[in-house]
């Protein structure tokens, strides 16, 4: 199972939110490179970078920061927020995503976000499909859609979605542990899916649990900026994979 530390971005800081609520922003940091850099020095390979300014806007905000990680890290990086249009799709991967994730777009235009996944390949698109009660909720979590979660992760399944990332935002930032549950349900009804767990992430014994799972990835933010869970344990579930 693959470590994937966030970096959520609000005018160019890093910083958390507690179930997507802007109002709980707390600043961990001034400088996301430094993050990032320490991340890579712990072993770490994939970093998922939120651009929040983006998820609220019409448009990619905050691609340079993207850019600066990009260039002086080796780190893998999925990006998501914000990602309405070709344009802003050209400027993530031109300024260094491996991956891009689409959530509002999946269901706000599905036209064009299965044109993406039919130009760029599976391997470069992550469904972000992020659930509040079960339906997918858009535009930074701020409205929630009519969506049911796994139909809706099926039916993308069809159009050769292989990543999804899921989030439960009522976990979301509030330390309390992931919901397994829910991980279960999708990987019994989406078979051979490639889940990435994100939510909730509170101590290290839950990355085993979700390994067992068969999550094929976790978001891990808040547990890393509260100091719950060391980067050096997390070096150590890495080499001991």
């Amino acid at each position: 199972m693959r470590i994937i530390p966030a970096i959520d971005i609000i005018d160019g800081k890093c910083v958390r939110l507690s179930k997507g609520d802007y109002n709980t922003k707390i600043i961990y940091n001034e400088n996301p490179l430094e993050v990032a850099k320490s991340f890579e020095a712990n072993g770490i390979e994939y970093l998922h970078l939120v651009d929040l300014d983006g998820a609220k806007s019409s448009q990619i905000v905050n691609y340079k920061i993207l850019e600066q990680i990009a260039s002086k890290t080796k780190l893998k990086i999925d990006f998501g927020g914000g990602l309405k249009s070709d344009s802003d799709l050209k400027i993530a991967f031109e300024s260094g995503a491996n991956q891009i994730t689409g959530g509002s777009i999946a269901v706000k235009n599905r036209k064009l976000f299965e044109k993406w996944i039919a130009e760029y390949g599976a391997d470069k698109i992550i469904l972000g499909a992020d659930a509040n009660n079960e339906k997918v909720a858009v535009s930074g979590w701020l409205e929630d859609s009519n969506e049911d979660l796994i139909p809706f992760i099926q039916e993308y399944q069809i159009k050769g979605i292989q990543y999804v990332i899921c989030t439960d935002i009522a976990k979301d930032g509030m330390l309390e542990g992931p919901s397994f549950d829910l991980y279960a349900k999708i990987l019994e009804n989406a078979s051979g899916i490639k889940l990435i767990a994100s939510g909730g992430i509170s101590t290290f014994d839950e990355l085993p649990r979700l390994a067992e799972l068969g999550c094929e990835g976790t978001i891990i933010g808040k547990a890393i900026y509260e100091g719950r869970i060391s980067l050096k344990q997390l070096e150590q579930f890495i080499i001991s994979k």
